[in-house]
């Protein structure tokens, strides 16, 4: 009996233990999916922080961009060189932004966007007083650093938002992005315009206020989740990128094209429409123009963010708003080889093919990002960025020497390259009914 009675307490003793184990070990995923995953007003903070960097990022050039003319009537130079101190940006930051990838799933993501927000405000005082001494080199100098603070921004904060969201809420975090993307493109040159009112240079001063707020949201209204793996070494980081790209090679590359398609021709037609409104018999400057150009981003920033709630990560929806988006923009620009004379009409195809891009962009980011592990997502979302990159940086020149052969030939080539991303991304661009 004794030794029975001892047996049945012994047992009772690892049950109880047991069951204290397993309701200190849930209570602990719970602490952490709650600490994870605020609710309420925190998520709201925790969406205008990641908000705030990708709008730090767009003023870089849409906010230079109106005051490039008197920029080259102040320095001297031609309007090529002026354009370079644009082109330089976006291409420093296409080139430094797969290091930045990184470094961010090598360390975190906050370790890398915060001084890479520093070296951007930094870079902007600098390009200022290039401006005010009227330096040429050092102003491009001072550029080409800014664009290594821009490579350490928005294409990190995709990573992160893949990091403290899953399924729905990371869909609509991701739109959120997009949306404060294409914001940040419509106030650029109503800001630009303004600060100008002061003195031709003052935007360039500003870039450290918009920057100190940036860092300012992410340090204290977002918390980033504590890595639990070890870092990865070099080697084995670049090994199982590979591996992702020879699993998912097709479509993620298919993927990364369209999206530099689409900012290639957004900030194309963008020049072309700037070209158009300061030529005769228009003459729109000034804060005047820039509202007139924000009108097709104002439609591109509202369909991107209700996009990204309306998909979450319904495989199925995606792909329809990724080829619908994509129809859109080649019915858009056709129409505009033959409607581009009149004003209101031009600007309303720029609306719709605004719209399709607005379609497309949040569908491809959520993909993109829902096909990697925490370890690599920076990585692969600064390769999808670079080339986005590098699309902002070619579309203004490509489609100015363009418009030197004639209207008709930029929307011509413009509608074809979108027929053929269209194609590819119909055929090459399946997604599962629920993206991961």
């Amino acid at each position: 009996m004794s030794s029975s009675s001892a047996q049945a307490k012994r047992k009772l003793r690892v049950t109880f233990t047991s069951d204290m184990e397993s309701s200190s070990r849930t209570q602990d995923q719970s602490g952490e999916a709650n600490q994870a995953k605020p609710k309420g007003k925190g998520k709201v903070w925790e969406y205008l922080a990641l908000a705030s960097v990708p709008l730090v990022l767009v003023l870089g050039n849409s906010m230079i961009v109106p005051i490039l003319p008197t920029l080259r009537r102040e320095l001297g130079i031609s309007s090529f060189q002026s354009s370079l101190v644009v082109t330089l940006f976006s291409i420093t930051a296409a080139l430094i932004i797969p290091i930045a990838g990184y470094l961010s799933d090598r360390f975190s993501r906050k370790k890398v966007m915060i001084p890479a927000l520093i070296l951007y405000g930094a870079a902007g005082i600098l390009s200022g007083f290039a401006a005010v001494w009227h330096n040429y080199g050092l102003l491009l100098g001072a550029r080409a650093i800014q664009g290594i603070g821009a490579a350490g921004t928005t294409p990190i904060a995709m990573a992160f938002v893949g990091d403290l969201y899953k399924d729905a809420e990371e869909s609509k975090a991701l739109g959120l992005i997009e949306a404060s993307n294409g914001t940040g493109k419509v106030v650029s040159p109503i800001l630009g315009s303004l600060f100008a009112l002061i003195v031709w240079y003052a935007a360039f001063f500003s870039f450290p206020g918009f920057c100190l707020l940036a860092v300012l949201a992410l340090l204290f209204l977002i918390k980033e989740p504590k890595k639990t793996a070890e870092p990865i070494r070099l080697k084995e980081y670049l090994h199982k990128i590979k591996t992702i790209f020879a699993k998912n090679g097709r479509w993620m590359l298919v993927s990364f094209w369209a999206g530099a398609v689409s900012m290639f021709t957004l900030f194309g037609v963008l020049f072309f429409l700037s070209n158009m409104l300061e030529d005769k018999p228009y003459q729109i400057v000034g804060v005047t123009k820039g509202f007139v150009l924000a009108i097709p981003l104002f439609f591109m920033v509202t369909t991107a963010y209700l996009t990204g709630i309306i998909v979450r990560k319904n495989g199925v929806l995606i792909r329809w708003f990724i080829n619908i988006g994509l129809i859109l923009t080649v019915a858009a620009y056709a129409c505009a080889i033959w409607l581009n004379q009149n004003l209101y009409v031009f600007i309303g195809l720029l609306s719709v093919g605004s719209i399709g891009t607005g379609m497309l962009l949040p569908c491809l980011t959520t993909m993109i990002t829902g096909v990697v592990e925490k370890a690599e997502r920076g990585m692969i979302t600064s390769l999808y960025s670079s080339l986005r990159f590098f699309g902002v940086a070619l579309g203004p020149p490509i489609f100015g020497w363009m418009m030197g052969i004639s209207q008709r030939t930029v929307f011509i080539s413009v509608t074809v390259l979108a027929f053929v991303t269209l194609c590819a991304v119909f055929f090459l661009v399946k997604p599962d009914k629920q993206v991961k």
